[in-house]
């Protein structure tokens, strides 16, 4: 039987609170892995993609023979990948005779597996194989456009699956505000068919065009590849209504004794606790009692005053 360890200290609390699932959450960061067989063409991708998602990326380069996504059971080492470095996005090449130069594209929630598509690689070019200014190269943790062109993207639903992906594996950190002037490179995705991809990394030239905006050009800097799918694995409906919850979704905490009413508003209900007046001590410095103190001594001065007289005349 599996133990089950509970953190013991404040610190082990807070990590595992960081790692939770969030309504809003943090940047994604991608594992990259190598299957029990890679190919040239694999590992030039692979190395590649940790290139282009530097500083948001993780990449292990020794080969794994127990990760079969796609397989019942397979997916226990990629889960406890995703738990130790803390990804939700994986990349997994491998390269056998029925599926050459293959790639598994996969999301995780909550460090289980979400989605997976798997592609194949055709036409690779790398970065080395393109001659440009490299005073436009993009700069290392820039902010990208990601351009989807093409009708599969809208009714092909694994076409729709693998643009998510390719969304969330290339967008970096999500940032409410942006410098125009920092994006400096594109990922351009064409659907040549419904079952093929043209994908290419462009840097973005800016140049005068006689008015406050810029003319943009596109100069192609690799990688560059066709993207052929051929497996996919959706979510199931429960797990996916869980994962795209967000914070308007979220309970709002009942208010008591408040309601909402059409025509007046907010209302407010406000409860007094019963008042015992006769338990309630008075405090003696009212003027009034001071005033039939004062009276009081006043009277029985004269009352003493009229008795000595008296006595004094009697004698």
């Amino acid at each position: 039987m599996m133990e089950i360890r509970t953190p013991k200290t404040h610190k082990a609390k807070r990590v595992l609170e960081k790692r939770a699932p969030k309504l809003v959450e943090n940047g994604k960061k991608t594992l990259i892995l190598h299957g029990t067989k890679t190919s040239a063409t694999v590992s030039s991708v692979l190395m590649e993609l940790y290139r282009l998602k530097k500083g948001g990326a993780i990449k292990y380069s020794r080969r794994n023979e127990n990760i079969r996504p796609f397989e019942s059971g397979g997916e226990t080492s990629l889960e406890f990948f995703s738990l130790k470095t803390d990804c939700s996005i994986f990349v997994y090449g491998s390269h056998t005779k029925k599926r050459p130069d293959n790639l598994v594209l996969g999301r995780m929630y909550d460090h289980h597996v979400y989605d997976l598509i798997e592609v194949g690689i055709e036409n690779f070019k790398s970065l080395l194989s393109f001659s440009y200014d490299k005073k436009i190269a993009p700069h290392e943790g820039s902010k990208p456009f990601i351009c989807f062109t093409g009708e599969g993207f809208d009714n092909v639903p694994e076409l729709k699956q693998l643009k998510e992906v390719l969304t969330d594996l290339f967008r970096g950190e999500v940032v409410e505000n942006l410098n125009l002037t920092g994006l400096d490179r594109a990922y351009i995705c064409t659907a040549i068919s419904p079952t093929k991809v043209f994908l290419t990394h462009c840097a973005i030239k800016l140049k005068k065009s006689g008015t406050i905006v810029p003319r943009i050009e596109l100069v192609e800097v690799g990688p560059s590849m066709d993207l052929v799918i051929r497996r996919n694995r959706l979510p199931n409906e429960g797990l996916r209504k869980e994962a795209m919850r967000s914070s308007k979704d979220k309970p709002k905490k009942k208010v008591k004794n408040v309601d909402q009413n059409d025509v007046l508003g907010k209302l407010g209900r406000v409860y007094i606790p019963e008042q015992e007046v006769g338990k309630i001590p008075l405090a003696d410095k009212s003027k009034g009692v001071k005033r039939e103190r004062r009276e009081g001594k006043l009277k029985k001065n004269k009352e003493e005053g009229s008795a000595s007289k008296k006595l004094k005349e009697s004698e």
